[in-house]
């Protein structure tokens, strides 16, 4: 049903990038730093290497996995917020 929408919807780039945005924002919950940065660079790597994508279907696939992605992310973070730890030293040497 999502790729239907998708297909139907004239501001197909606009869910793309709130889709980008979203998966951005929830990686940066993270409370593990190497969590967090291999997330960040995963994401924006994927959409980077997936921008020139043309094909109707090869488009849905990627926005059902991103959806997917997401909301792993989100129960990742909520997980591993429970079990949080302190702040690595690369953390801690930027806020300086």
């Amino acid at each position: 049903m999502i790729c239907v929408a998708l297909h139907t919807m004239a501001n197909g780039r606009d869910i793309i990038l709130r889709l980008y945005r979203s998966l951005i924002r929830e990686s940066k919950k993270w409370s593990s730093y190497n969590y967090r940065m291999y997330a960040l660079r995963k994401i924006r790597h994927e959409f980077q290497e997936n921008k020139t994508i043309q094909d109707k279907n090869r488009i849905s696939e990627c926005y059902t996995k991103g959806l997917e992605d997401l909301e792993m992310i989100k129960r990742q973070v909520t997980i591993g917020n429970l079990y949080s730890t302190r702040p690595l030293i690369i953390e801690t040497q930027k806020q300086r």
